[in-house]
C-alpha cells in the first residue's frame, strides 16, 4: 500500500515540476512514507529525520536551497502533533488519506513559511482528487481497490490510522487497470488492508466482490498476470477460491495471514477465525488449486502466550508448508487494546520463540525453493542483479529467480530452466529459444 501511495504522490507533485532525486541531498523535498505496525519502525523515521536534518544544514551552507521535509503515512496519522514537538524541524506531516492535497499543503507551507498538519480524514474519496493518468516504471504495477479496516484485531493500528473499510467503485478500479496496462504493466496487483472484503459498486448498482473484480480485469488483453494482497482469512469466500481454480491469469499464490495457531490466542487477537477454520480454509485452496503456493504472516509473544500456545503455532507452521512467511516479536502499539493487557511476554522469551520459528519457516522457504530444481517456469524479469548481465524476474509462485540474459529482456517474460535452489531465491538459464543463456553459479 505505501508502495503504491508513493507513486500516486509522485504523479500528484508532476504538475508542480516535481521530479525524482536520485538521492535525498540533492532534493529540494523530501517525503517519508511510513508504517506503524511495530514500535522498531516508528522509531526509525525519528532516525531517519534526524539525518536528514543535518543533510538540509549541509545543503544550505553549500548555498542550495531549503529542503522541505515532510512525513506521510500511519505513523504521521498516529502521531502527527507529537511528532511536530518532537521534531520541530519537520515541515509537513499529514495522513494517508490527505496526500491528494499536497499542491496545498506545499502552497501553505511555503506562504506562511510555517509547518502544516493534516491528518483528517477527509470527506472526499481521495481517489477521486487524484491524477488520473497513472505512469508505470516497469511491467508490474499495483492497484488499490480497498482501504481501511473494520475488523479490530487487538494488536494492530490499522484501523486507526487508515480507517473504516471503504471500497472503490468497480468501473474506477478497471479504468486505472486500463490504464497501467496502456502504459505497460502486465502484472497488476490489486490491494488492500483486507482486500477480499472488497464490495465496490457495479455499473447496475449490484455488488461487486473481489473475484468478479478479478474476472474483469483478466478480459484485458495485455495483462497476463494477477495478484492480490492481503488476505483476511475469514473472508475468503468460494467465488474467490473457485477464481483461482477458473481464471488462469490469477496466479497460483496466496497471501493467508494466520497470525497464530493457538485458538486462545486467535481470540485474544480478535482474528475472526480459529485452527481448524485456518486449516480447513488451506485444505479448500489447495483442492481448488493444487499447485498454489501460501504465504503467512506470525506474531509471536502476543500477551499470555504460552510454550503449549507457541507450540500450537510452531505446529500449524511446519504442518501447512508456507513457501514465504513474514514472522516478528508481538509490539505494543499505543492505543491498541494489546498494549494494554495483562501477562506481557518476556523480551527474551519472544527472541527465542521467534528464533525457533523463523528456523522453521525458512527451512521450508529452502525446500521449496530447492523442489523447484529441474522444473521450467515462466518468470517476468523486473530488476537487475549484483552481478553483471544479470537479471532477476519472480515466476507465478512469487520465487525470485535469477538468470544471465540480455538487458533487452527486461520487462519481458521468458520461459527458465531452474538449475538451483538457494535459500531466498532460484537460479537458472533461459529455456531452450528463449535466447541463449548461460547458468548460474551463485
Amino acid at each position: 500500500m505505501n508502495v503504491y501511495d508513493s507513486e500516486r504522490m509522485a504523479e500528484v507533485l508532476a504538475p508542480l515540476g516535481y521530479v525524482h532525486a536520485d538521492t535525498p541531498d540533492d532534493a529540494d523535498m523530501v517525503i517519508l512514507n511510513t508504517c506503524h505496525i511495530r514500535e522498531k519502525a516508528a522509531e526509525k523515521v525519528y532516525s531517519e529525520l534526524g539525518r536528514l536534518r543535518d543533510m538540509r544544514q549541509k545543503r544550505l551552507d553549500r548555498g542550495h536551497g531549503r529542503m522541505v521535509l515532510a512525513v506521510t503515512g500511519c505513523v504521521a496519522q498516529a502521531e502527527g502533533e507529537e511528532m511536530l514537538a518532537r521534531a520541530p524541524y519537520v515541515d509537513m506531516v499529514f495522513g494517508p488519506q490527505t496526500y491528494h492535497r499536497l499542491p496545498e499543503m506545499i502552497a501553505r507551507a511555503q506562504r506562511a513559511g510555517g509547518r502544516v498538519l493534516d491528518t483528517e480524514f477527509p470527506l472526499e474519496s481521495k481517489f477521486d482528487e487524484l491524477p488520473a493518468a497513472r505512469k508505470v516504471d516497469g511491467a508490474s504495477a499495483f492497484l488499490t481497490v480497498q482501504e481501511g479496516c473494520d475488523k479490530f484485531c487487538t494488536y494492530c493500528v490499522v484501523p486507526y490510522t487508515r480507517g473504516a473499510e471503504v471500497s472503490r467503485p468497480a468501473n474506477a478500479v478497471l479504468s486505472e487497470a486500463r490504464e497501467l496496462a496502456s502504459a505497460g504493466a502486465s502484472e497488476i496487483t490489486l490491494i488492500g488492508q483486507n482486500v477480499n472484503a472488497y464490495h465496490g459498486a457495479g455499473d447496475d448498482g449490484e455488488t461487486i466482490n473481489l473475484a468478479s473484480l478479478i474476472s474483469s480485469v483478466a478480459e484485458i488483453e495485455t495483462v497476463s498476470r494477477i495478484r492480490y494482497t492481503t488476505s483476511y482469512p475469514a473472508e475468503i469466500d468460494a467465488a474467490l477460491i473457485a477464481a483461482h481454480r477458473d481464471i488462469e491469469k490469477l496466479m497460483p499464490y496466496m497471501h493467508l495471514p494466520v497470525q497464530s495457531g493457538s485458538d486462545r490466542i486467535l481470540k485474544a487477537m480478535n482474528r475472526r477465525h480459529d485452527r481448524a477454520e485456518y486449516l480447513k480454509l488451506v485444505d479448500d485452496v489447495r483442492a481448488a488449486r493444487p499447485d498454489i503456493a501460501l504465504s503467512s504472516d506470525f506474531i509471536v509473544g502476543f500477551p499470555g502466550e504460552t510454550d503449549a500456545d507457541f507450540e500450537d503455532t510452531f505446529n500449524l507452521a511446519r504442518d501447512v508448508g508456507f513457501v514465504q512467511a513474514y514472522s516478528f516479536k508481538f509490539s505494543a502499539r499505543p492505543g491498541t487494546p494489546a498494549a494494554m493487557m495483562d501477562f506481557q511476554v518476556e523480551e527474551q522469551v519472544k527472541s527465542e520463540r521467534l528464533e525457533r520459528l523463523q528456523q522453521l519457516l525458512n527451512s521450508q522457504t529452502k525446500a521449496y525453493n530447492e523442489a523447484s530444481v529441474g522444473k521450467t517456469y515462466a518468470v517476468l524479469f523486473d530488476r537487475v542483479g549484483k552481478k553483471p548481465g544479470q537479471l532477476i524476474g519472480r515466476n507465478a509462485y512469487m520465487q525470485p529467480v535469477v538468470v544471465e540474459a540480455d538487458a533487452d529482456m527486461m520487462y519481458q517474460t521468458a520461459n527458465v530452466d531452474i538449475t538451483h535452489g538457494f535459500a531466498y531465491s532460484l537460479g537458472g538459464t533461459l529455456a531452450l529459444g528463449e535466447s541463449t543463456g548461460t547458468r548460474i553459479s551463485a
